[in-house]
């Protein structure tokens, strides 16, 4: 890929990544962190950090998962790789958090565990998809 088809395809990742995330955070599990986070959770969103991990972790998308797919052509690939690239990014956070944090919620592992797989392997197909019809890649 050209610098320039790099840069289209973090534009077209980084656009699903949000647009899922925000799906998930804003409506489907909205009450679900602050039930069972409740004190642990700050007022208000560090959207610095929050900005940070997603421009990262779109950058560890196209590197390892979405960028093999396209060279070998295969969509399917980017989404199996992608949910086990979610999972292993959100296992890190969430099991070190089991790990060393006094009443941190076997539940939210679980439910985080799920959705960084789904949200990996979600995000990578589409993108790859989109990258493949879009940009002809």
């Amino acid at each position: 890929m050209s610098v320039k088809q790099v840069l289209e395809m973090y534009g077209i990742t980084l656009a699903v990544f949000f647009l899922i995330d925000m799906v998930w955070l804003g409506v489907v599990a909205k009450g679900f962190y602050r039930k069972h986070l409740g004190a642990m959770l700050s007022p208000k969103v560090n959207w610095v950090a929050a900005i940070l991990f997603y421009l990262v972790f779109i950058v560890g998308l196209l590197v390892f998962v979405i960028g093999p797919a396209l060279t070998a052509g295969t969509p399917l690939r980017a989404f199996l790789f992608g949910a086990l690239f979610g999972l292993i990014c959100y296992a890190t956070y969430d099991l070190t958090s089991l790990a060393t944090l006094k009443d941190w919620p076997l539940i939210v592992t679980v439910v985080d565990l799920v959705w960084g797989s789904v949200l990996g392997g979600a995000v990578s197909g589409l993108a790859a998809v989109l990258g493949q019809k879009l940009l002809k890649l």
